[in-house]
Order: C-alpha cells, then sequence, then structure tokens
C-alpha cells in the first residue's frame, strides 16, 4: 500500500505524528509513505524508516511572492510532481483548509478527520472518507487513531514510538555532558522570563554543566547572549539547521524547554526534558515519552491559549503566570531526571 502523508508544519505537529507511521508499519507490513510538508521542515519525514519520498511545499514563502515568476514555476513543477504518483490513500493529518486543499491536488482516496473532529471544519468537506476523532486527548493520539481507521488495523495505546534513531545523530564526543535550553518560541506568552533563564543557568553551571543555547532568529539570539554574559560555561551556539540542532539536542545529557517544537525533538530522542507550560495546555499538547517532565503554572487563567497576557499590565513579569515556575523548582525537577538517566558531569 502507497499512501500520502499531508502534514506541512508546525515543528512539533510533524514531530506528533511520527509515531503513527510507526505504528502503520509495524500493522502493515510493506506500506510506504510519502509526506507532503513545509520546505523548512522537509528533513524529518526522511528520518523515518517508513517514509520513501518527501514532497517539500514552499506556501509559507510563495505567499508573500505570489506576484514572483519563480513561484508560479516552482508550483508548477510541485503540482506536476504531486500528480504524477497515484495512491491507495491520501491522509490529511492536518485537518486545516489549507492541508485538504493539498490533498485535494493529489490522486487517491482522500481520507481526514470528520466535520466535528477537524481542527477546522469545512476541511473536512474536501474528503471521500471522513473519520470521528476524539478531540479531548493529545495530539499523538489523535492522529494515532486517524491512521488506524484509515488503514484498518486496531489503535495501538502503546507508548509512542517515534521511530528516530537517535544515535544517527550523534557527532564526535563530547567531553563532558552538557545541557540545552530551548528558550525559544513563536507565542511571547510562551516565553519564560529572561531572569529565570539566568538563575537556571547559575545553578546548572554551579553543578558543573555546561549550557548550550541554540537560536533561530535575531531575537532569539540576543536573548542567548544576554543569558550568556551573565552565567560562565553557557555557549551560544551559531545558527545551524534542523539536522544540526538534532545533533546537539540528541548528545545532551538534558533539556529545559518552553513550549516549542524542538522540545517535541527532545521528547522524540527520549533525552531527559523538563518541559515549561504557562498559557498552552500540556494534557493535550505536551511532550510525551520516556524521561519526560512537564511543569505547568499555578495561575488563575492558565491555560488560557492566548498569545496576550490580560494580567501582563499589572505586573513587572510578563507573563506573569510565570512567575509561578521558578529556577530552583525547574532545576530540582531536571536533576531527578538526570539522577533517574544516571547522567552526571565530570
Amino acid at each position: 500500500m502507497h499512501v500520502l502523508i499531508v502534514k506541512t508544519s508546525s515543528l512539533g505537529d510533524i514531530i506528533h505524528t511520527l509515531p503513527a507511521l510507526t505504528d502503520a508499519a509495524t500493522a502493515c507490513p510493506g506500506v510506504r509513505f510519502d509526506w507532503l510538508i513545509e520546505e523548512s521542515f522537509s528533513d524529518i519525514p526522511r528520518w523515518h524508516p517508513a517514509v520513501a519520498n518527501v514532497i517539500p511545499v514552499a506556501w509559507r514563502r510563495w505567499r508573500h511572492q505570489v506576484w514572483r515568476k519563480h513561484t508560479w514555476v516552482e508550483g508548477l513543477r510541485y503540482w506536476n510532481t504531486l500528480r504524477e504518483q497515484p495512491y491507495d490513500r491520501i491522509i490529511d493529518a492536518q485537518g486545516l483548509i489549507k492541508s485538504a486543499l493539498m490533498t485535494r491536488m493529489a490522486r487517491g482516496v482522500r481520507c481526514g478527520l470528520a466535520w466535528k473532529t477537524a481542527r477546522e471544519p469545512l476541511a473536512s468537506l474536501v474528503y471521500q472518507k471522513r473519520y470521528r476523532v476524539d478531540k479531548k486527548q493529545h495530539a499523538i493520539d489523535r492522529v494515532r487513531q486517524l491512521v488506524a481507521q484509515i488503514l484498518d488495523y486496531p489503535a495501538l495505546v502503546t507508548p509512542p514510538d517515534y521511530g528516530l534513531d537517535r544515535q544517527r545523530f550523534l557527532t564526535a564526543a563530547q567531553s563532558a555532558p552538557y545541557l540545552v535550553f530551548l528558550h525559544g518560541t513563536t507565542w511571547m506568552t510562551k516565553h519564560w522570563p529572561d531572569t529565570s533563564w539566568v538563575e537556571l543557568a547559575s545553578i546548572a553551571s554551579q553543578r558543573g554543566y555546561r549550557i548550550k543555547l541554540p537560536w533561530g532568529n535575531a531575537e532569539e539570539q540576543e536573548r542567548a547572549v544576554r543569558i550568556a554574559n551573565q552565567v560562565t560555561k553557557v555557549d551560544v551556539l551559531p545558527r545551524l539547521r534542523l539536522q544540526e540542532i538534532a545533533g546537539q539536542i540528541a548528545g545532551a545529557a538534558g533539556v529545559v524547554a518552553v513550549d516549542t517544537g524542538l522540545g517535541h525533538l527532545a521528547a522524540a530522542f527520549s533525552v531527559p526534558t523538563v518541559s515549561l507550560y504557562g498559557p498552552t495546555n500540556s494534557v493535550l499538547t505536551g511532550t510525551r515519552g520516556k524521561n519526560q517532565r512537564h511543569l505547568s503554572v499555578n495561575f488563575p487563567c492558565a491555560p488560557c491559549l492566548s498569545r496576550s497576557c490580560r494580567y501582563a499590565q499589572d505586573s513587572s513579569l510578563y507573563p506573569p503566570c510565570f512567575g509561578t515556575l521558578t529556577a530552583e523548582s525547574v532545576w530540582n525537577s531536571l536533576e531527578a531526571l538526570l539522577t533517574s538517566s544516571q547522567v552526571s558531569p565530570l
């Protein structure tokens, strides 16, 4: 059976889809997947052994350059690539109008979530086969159940297997265990305050760990530099490609992350990780896997699922809910994970 997965973004959502492919490869020997995905994330499906071909789409870039000639040339090439291969099933694992329209371009039986369970209900009108999946459960479970229904095998309830070989990403041996702090995220309300990162880095440094700070844009680089300037044993990494960041995470003794896609990558590698949740709900979208710990704020409106904070004007801390997650409590949680994983500084 030849199946096309449509899941274009974001990083966390893409990683949430990997366990479903592992399930399907186990339940349906011989199944092979192609994956339609945003070009900036196209490395990730290639890491999974059940994926045969990756079809990159540049929607994020094209929509800002719609009148340029090369956009239309690339779009035509993408259309031809998508149309040349017939599929037994086309699975929209995203449930958005955008992804549904991309599903419509391919050749095969179009499958997706039913009206009441899709993120954008209008998307369901594009599918030829629709499936109900309870929305009040984790995103990983939703995708596993959707794919299981479409490919007709019992949905597995085992811990998620992301199908990634951590050893494949490891580079040269490190002289001592190090920690990675994933401080960058898209929403302002999901940012843990700089002062807390500095305090946590200071504690980790005093315990003998080096800390590595990746970044993906100028704002994140500036934050990393501010932290590194106040604490010893902190390295601001150069700008890295996704494959290179994966190598840094895979080799880490532990990770502390805000609610960000790279935190899910740490979970996929089973790296001991403490993830911090303020406005978002860890029950529905938190990291899943071995060696994972979630710390959620204790605040009246949390989780608010909002990109803006209505309490911000009454507090010197933004967002104020993160004042309930202290650096000491985060370190204690991470240290417990490191101890159980038998990782300590030299």
